[in-house]
C-alpha cells in the first residue's frame, strides 16, 4: 500500500510550483493511461528531481528524508537487512553509528518492520524517508563487484573443474551471474573474449563498452559449453560459427538473450545480446521522439499504406522505433506481420516469422509468403537488397503499410538509396511517408548533475555546426546554462545512466518529390526538408542538451563519428 498518494503528491507539487501546471497535469493524466507510478514517471521524465520530491513528502509526513545517491553505503552496513528482505519490503539499511541503525524506507512508519528490524540487529532503528525510485535504485548496490566475487573464487575451482562435468556448481553459477549482473547494469551486450592466456569479459552499457571480469583461459571451454547447453548448440563443434537463443529470467523478467558464437586464433568468442521484456514496452516519446517529430510519425502511421522507413548505423536504436510504431497499431481489427532476422521481441497478437538461410527463408521469401496471409500492417527487419525493395515498395503501393529499416546516415540520403537498389524515382516518391533517422545518446545521470556555461572555444565548435540564434530565447549563448555529469557510484562514474534517442524525420511533401523525381542528390534533398521545417538530429540533441538530457559532447561523439 502507498504511503501517500498520487493526489496528494499532485497537490504538494501544485503547492509548491516547481512544475508548471499544464505539465504537471499532462504528466498525471499520462502516467494514468500507462498505467505508471505518478512519482516514477515525473522522475523519468526529469520533470522533478527523486531528492526534491522525496524532500516534499518528507516535510509533509514531518518525517526526516535521505538521499541515497549521496550516501556512501558499506556493505556491511548494507548487509544487516538480507537482500530479498529489502526488496520485498523497501528498505535500505545506510548507517549505522552511535544513534543506531538509519534505514531508508518507503514507509517509515511501518512498525512492525522497524521492531522486526531492531529484533535481527539488535540496535535502535531509526527510520528515514526515501522514493521507492531511490530504494530500488540502491539494490544495485548488493551486488558486489562481479571481480571481487569470481576472480578468487572461480579461479579457485578452475582445475578441479577442469575435468568436472559442466554442470559443476562453480561454472554454471559464473554464467547465471554473468547474466544477472550484465541485466542489474544495464549492459546491452556481454562480450566473452579469449586471449593467449587469460578471458576477458566485457560489457556494452549505454552505447559504451567496458571491462568487467578476467578469468584464467583454462576455464574458457567448460563457460562456452555452459552458454551452448542453454543456447541449444551444438557443443561438439568448435571451429565454425554458431548463434543460438536463450530465454532465461533474471529478477523475475523474462530475457532473451541472442547468442553467437565464432572461432578466432585464441579460442571461441561469444557475444550475448540481451533483450527484456521492458524493451518492448517503449513509446516515441519514451525514447525521445517529440513535437513536430512526433506528429508526422504519428500522421503517418495513420495512413492505410505506404512505407515508413528508419534508418541508421548498427546499435541507434531503429528497430526498437519500429517496434514502438507496432505497439501503437496494434489493435484486434488489424493483421500485423513481420519478417525479422532475428525477432528480437514476442510481441502479442502479431505474427512473426524469423529469416532462415538455411531454408531458403530469406527477407524476399518471406515477404512473399506473408502477401499471402493477408496482411495489413508489415515489418520489415531490413532493406538490404534489391529484390526485397522491391517488393516492400510494390506491397506499399498495393494497399499495405509497410515499416522497415535502413542503413544510412542521415534521412535524406535514404532517397538516393533506393534509388540505387533500382526503385523507380516514381514510386519512391509515391511509396515512401516519411523517413525516421536516430543516433542513441548517453543521458546525464541525474544523481550527479551539474550545470555549466561554454567556454569561447566551444561557443565557436557549436556555431560551426548550427545557427545557435534559432534555438535560443536569451541573446547571448555565454548566457545558457548546459548540463553534464561529475561522475558517482551510481553511474560508475561515467557522469552518464541510460540513453535517449535523437532524430531527424524527413517528411515527404510535394517539394521533396520533385526532388526525388528529378535524382537530386541527399545534399539537395536534405537542404530542402530544411527549408521545410526539418530538425536536424545534430539540432535536436543540441535541445536536449539545453534542457538537461545529454551533453554537447556527446552529440558530437554520436553525430560526428
Amino acid at each position: 500500500m502507498k504511503i501517500i498518494s498520487d493526489e496528494k503528491i499532485y497537490k504538494i507539487i501544485s503547492k509548491i510550483g516547481l512544475i508548471e501546471p499544464e505539465i504537471l497535469d499532462t504528466a498525471r493524466q499520462a502516467a494514468k493511461e500507462k498505467n505508471k507510478d505518478f512519482v516514477e514517471f515525473l522522475i523519468k521524465q526529469d520533470l522533478i528531481k527523486s531528492n526534491e520530491i522525496g524532500q516534499l513528502v518528507s516535510n509533509d509526513l514531518h518525517v526526516k528524508y535521505v538521499n541515497l545517491g549521496k550516501e556512501q553505503i558499506d556493505s556491511m552496513t548494507l548487509n544487516l537487512i538480507p537482500e530479498i528482505v529489502a526488496r520485498k519490503q523497501n528498505i535500505i539499511v545506510f548507517k549505522r553509528d552511535e544513534e543506531g541503525v538509519k534505514v531508508a524506507m518507503a514507509d517509515p512508519f511501518d512498525y512492525g518492520m522497524i521492531k522486526m528490524i531492531e529484533k535481527k540487529v539488535g540496535d535502535k532503528v531509526l527510520p528515514y524517508f526515501s522514493t521507492e525510485y531511490d530504494i530500488k535504485g540502491t539494490f544495485s548496490l548488493y551486488r558486489k563487484s562481479i571481480q571481487q566475487e569470481y576472480a578468487t573464487n572461480i579461479q579457485k575451482h578452475a582445475i578441479k573443474a577442469q575435468g568436472a562435468n559442466v554442470e559443476s556448481v562453480p561454472v554454471v553459477k559464473l554464467v547465471d551471474d554473468i547474466f544477472s549482473y550484465a541485466y542489474t547494469n544495464h549492459a546491452s551486450d556481454v562480450h566473452i573474449e579469449p586471449e593467449d592466456k587469460e578471458i576477458k569479459i566485457r560489457f556494452r552499457i549505454d552505447g559504451i563498452l567496458y571491462d568487467v571480469l578476467t578469468l584464467s583461459k583454462s576455464i574458457l571451454e567448460l563457460i562456452v559449453t555452459r552458454i551452448k547447453i542453454l543456447a541449444k548448440l551444438r557443443t561438439d563443434e568448435s571451429r565454425s560459427a554458431q548463434d543460438g537463443k536463450i530465454i532465461t529470467r533474471v529478477e523475475g523478467e523474462k530475457v532473451d538473450i541472442r547468442v553467437s558464437i565464432v572461432p578466432i586464433t585464441h579460442g571461441e568468442k561469444v557475444v550475448m545480446r540481451l533483450l527484456s521484456s521492458k524493451g518492448k514496452q517503449f513509446s516515441l516519446e519514451d525514447l525521445g521522439m517529440s513535437g513536430r517529430d512526433l506528429k508526422l510519425v504519428q500522421k503517418a502511421a495513420k495512413r492505410p499504406y505506404g512505407m515508413i522507413l528508419s534508418t541508421g548505423p548498427t546499435g541507434s536504436g531503429k528497430t526498437t522505433s519500429l517496434y514502438a510504431l507496432i505497439k501503437l497499431l496494434n489493435s484486434r481489427n488489424v493483421n500485423i506481420c513481420t519478417i525479422e532476422d532475428p525477432v528480437e521481441y514476442d510481441l502479442e497478437g502479431i505474427n512473426q516469422i524469423q529469416v532462415n538461410p538455411k531454408t531458403n527463408l530469406t527477407f524476399a521469401q518471406g515477404l512473399r509468403s506473408l502477401l499471402r496471409q493477408d496482411p495489413d500492417i508489415i515489418m520489415v527487419g531490413e532493406i538490404r537488397d534489391e529484390e526485397t525493395a522491391g517488393i516492400a515498395v510494390n506491397s506499399a503501393m498495393t494497399g499495405h503499410l509497410v515499416l522497415s529499416t535502413l542503413h544510412t546516415n542521415d534521412a535524406a540520403t535514404a532517397l538516393p538509396r533506393l534509388l540505387d537498389m533500382k526503385i523507380e524515382p516514381f514510386l519512391v516518391a509515391s511509396t515512401v511517408n516519411v523517413i525516421m533517422a536516430q543516433r542513441l545518446l548517453r543521458r546525464i545521470c541525474m544523481k550527479c548533475i551539474i550545470s555549466y556555461t561554454l567556454t569561447d572555444k566551444e561557443i565557436e565548435d557549436l556555431k560551426s555546426e548550427i545557427d545557435i540564434n534559432k534555438f535560443l530565447d536569451t541573446p547571448k549563448i555565454s548566457d545558457i546554462r548546459f548540463y553534464k555529469g561529475k561522475g558517482c557510484k551510481a553511474c560508475n562514474d561515467s557522469g552518464y545512466s541510460g540513453r535517449v534517442g535523437i532524430f531527424e524525420v524527413l517528411e515527404i511533401n510535394d517539394n521533396i518529390k520533385e526532388l526525388i523525381l528529378a535524382r537530386a542528390d541527399n545534399e539537395q534533398i536534405k537542404k530542402k526538408a530544411i527549408e521545410n521545417g526539418m530538425t536536424t538530429m545534430f539540432e535536436d540533441g543540441f535541445n536536449k542538451a539545453v534542457a538537461g538530457k545529454t551533453t554537447l559532447e556527446e552529440i558530437f561523439r554520436v553525430t560526428k563519428q
